[in-house]
């Protein structure tokens, strides 16, 4: 039997890692709960989306997509680790955004597990 993998998925990866200044940030604004996190706990588990892949052809180009909709993914990005708001930064720009997260982008996705249905879950029904 043939072990490789055969099906891939038509979409994009993108990988928003956070970098120092938003662990300081965190710690600053979150000193009780926050306060042991290091650099490599806060990436250890990072969002990842799937992006449609006319994002574009290559990394480069997902990239491009990923910082036309910065305002979005910066906003989740800080909601999964401080939801409340009004401690956020308010002079959120592209900039701040490119010093605070680095961001990966992959062009071909592996579904390993492509004979199985994929489930998606509507977190709206949470809000």
């Amino acid at each position: 039997m043939d072990s490789r993998p055969h099906f891939t998925v038509n979409r994009r990866l993108v990988i928003l890692l956070p970098k120092q200044p938003f662990l300081d940030w965190l710690l600053a604004t979150d000193e009780d709960t926050s306060a042991t996190l290091t650099l490599p706990d806060l990436r250890r588990d990072p969002e990842v989306y799937l992006v449609p892949e006319t994002a574009g052809e290559l990394p480069e180009d997902v990239e491009k997509w990923v910082y036309k909709r910065w305002r979005g993914l910066f906003g989740h990005l800080l909601h999964s680790w401080y939801t409340d708001e009004s401690a956020w930064p308010q002079d959120r720009d592209l900039k701040l955004f490119k010093h605070w997260v680095e961001v990966q982008c992959f062009t071909f996705v592996w579904d390993l597990a492509g004979d199985q249905p994929i489930e998606i879950e509507d977190w709206d029904e949470y809000d």
